[in-house]
């Protein structure tokens, strides 16, 4: 496979942009390679500019569900952009996409658009404080909810303590009001509530854990959540960035059965665009301003081309709901391949899947939180990686992410790339 055009981008690259890419991720940096510069997608597949073309389950990184430049997306956008690309004022598409956003998650009543998922956590945060008074957040190990100050944090040398700053920038005194639990341990958030009864904002969660590979939550532990942040005056905030339009048109908080108090949306909802939401409970999305005292703004929120995208994309899965059963169904195939490797070489594999979402970990397993999905093999995930390059197939170059599979993969792709999972077994 020939990459010496995107070699050499990358080294010119280097020079004018940090690390060469706009996205820690994409530097291909954990998998040893330099990274594939993309000329051009279409549904399934994507185009390098050196020509190879591969079988993606990146699909950018989660909003391609539809594919890659899905014709009735493309005209929609195309149409919008001859009247303009930003306004800086209202439009009734985004009233149209509100609307669309509550029909689907009813517990979204009031909604605010934005333009990036850590645009959408921040503000929600910011909202949780102001309705509650409070001044803590409780978020959970593993979990990631964008690149904002107070949010970019690990555990401690003891899980149950306020959170240490995870990057460079950031303050101590910006991370003081962070509390880090476990995914998947009630005790762990049991203790902290119970330490801090009256201190509590809000409990932000990735209803699936799907930015350390993809961690389903355990039975009981979402409807756990709910309780207990109910019992203690709480805001329960869904991360739905990821999950949001993907594991069915009403996310994880229908597909779990639980009504969280606060929704945050991204990717999905924006169509490919760049495009976010945040939302809830009327009483609390009032206090946003110009209503309430929480400010929050911005030049480009809901701006008529990503909404276009938007309400093009949610249309469309309004009426095929049968996307989902299907995507599913090729979802499951994949994660049986993988299985089927591991019994047969012996390799330690576990993997994990729910709806169009999976992660195979190169561990024996289970994966149930952070420390059991960062015991896998990143050596062994590398060399994955190139295999599955090497054979047209594109996966995250990066064993904690997920694979994504979308509605324009077909049953001969999903098999294409059950052999190359299998390949030399």
């Amino acid at each position: 496979m020939n990459t010496s055009k995107s070699e050499a981008l990358f080294e010119k690259s280097r020079k004018r942009i940090p690390g060469g890419v706009n996205s820690p991720v994409r530097a291909f940096g954990s998998v040893g390679r330099s990274p594939l510069f993309i000329d051009h997608a279409r549904g399934s597949h994507i185009t390098d500019v050196d020509g190879n073309t591969f079988i993606d389950y990146v699909c950018s990184w989660g909003p391609g569900i539809l594919g890659h430049a899905h014709p009735e997306v493309i005209e929609a956008v195309q149409a919008a952009c001859t009247k303009g690309l930003t306004y800086g004022a209202p439009t009734k598409k985004e009233l149209l996409l509100a609307e669309l956003i509550h029909e689907a998650m009813p517990s979204v009543e009031k909604v605010r658009l934005v333009s990036s998922g850590t645009e959408a956590v921040m503000s929600a945060i910011r909202v949780a404080r102001g309705y509650t008074g409070r001044d803590f957040i409780l978020k959970f190990k593993g979990n990631y909810h964008g690149h904002s100050d107070g949010l970019l944090v690990k555990a401690g040398s003891a899980a149950l303590t306020t959170a240490v700053p995870d990057s460079g920038g950031v303050p101590a005194s910006y991370t003081k009001n962070t509390l880090v639990a476990l995914y998947n341990d009630r005790d762990s958030v049991r203790e902290l509530m119970e330490r801090y009864p009256d201190q509590v904002a809000a409990v932000i969660v990735e209803p699936v854990a799907a930015n350390m590979g993809v961690v389903l939550p355990e039975e009981g532990f979402l409807p756990f959540l709910r309780e207990i942040t109910r019992q203690y005056g709480a805001l329960l905030i869904f991360d739905e960035v990821i999950t949001g339009f993907r594991l069915g048109m009403g996310g994880a908080q229908e597909y779990f059965g639980i009504k969280p108090d606060m929704t945050t949306l991204g990717k999905i909802v924006g169509g490919g665009m760049p495009m976010a939401a945040y939302g809830g409970r009327a009483e609390i999305m009032d206090m946003v301003s110009p209503v309430g005292p929480v400010y929050q703004a911005g030049t480009l929120s809901g701006n008529p081309i990503a909404t276009t995208a938007g309400i093009a994309t949610l249309e469309i899965l309004k009426r095929h709901p049968e996307y989902y059963g299907e995507i599913e169904r090729k979802a499951k195939r994949l994660a049986e391949a993988f299985r089927e490797r591991g019994r047969k070489t012996g390799e330690a594999i576990w993997v994990n899947q729910v709806g169009s979402l999976l992660c195979a970990f190169f561990t024996a397993g289970p994966v149930q939180d952070y420390d059991s999905a960062t015991a896998s093999d990143t050596k062994a995930y590398a060399e994955y990686f190139g295999r599955m390059l090497e054979q047209g197939v594109y996966v995250a170059p990066s064993q904690f992410e997920a694979m994504f599979v979308s509605a324009a993969h077909t049953d001969e792709e999903i098999e294409k790339t059950c052999k190359a999972i299998l390949e030399k077994v």
